[in-house]
């Protein structure tokens, strides 16, 4: 059984598969998944797993270069932005309307549904190199 890291078999193997510049998003359970686009569940109930303690987790084990958010995470969900900023401290972040980001998720690798119930508790992860 493995030891460390993530768990859940899915997230592990769309992890490996990752190359340079593709991307996941993590979203909240409201978040709209694109036909197409692998779904990966993970939500339990509302507010479990949270939509932070997955993109913390994923941040151990994922080289990120980049973050995409809406914009309006900012004003309606201050919490979320402010500890998003934390963990992903140093890398470029990217901001534009829920609508744009709704239509990027489309070219996503996979989306991890969480079972966060806050608004705007999404974000596009652009994969980095570890070299």
């Amino acid at each position: 059984m493995k030891k460390k890291g993530i768990l859940n078999s899915e997230i592990s193997k769309v992890l490996s598969d990752l190359g340079h510049t593709d991307t996941i998003v993590i979203g909240d359970c409201g978040l709209p998944i694109p036909k197409g686009v692998k779904k990966i569940d993970i939500s339990l109930k509302l507010g479990t797993p949270s939509f932070l303690e997955v993109v913390k987790e994923v941040s151990r084990d994922m080289k990120v270069e980049k973050i995409t958010i809406a914009s309006e995470m900012k004003k309606m969900n201050p919490e979320v932005f402010e500890k998003i900023n934390k963990i992903f401290e140093g890398v470029e972040f990217e901001e534009m309307s829920h609508e744009d980001f709704k239509k990027e998720t489309e070219k996503s690798f996979a989306v991890i549904r969480t079972g966060e119930c806050t608004p705007f508790a999404n974000c596009i992860l652009h994969s980095g190199v570890i070299f």
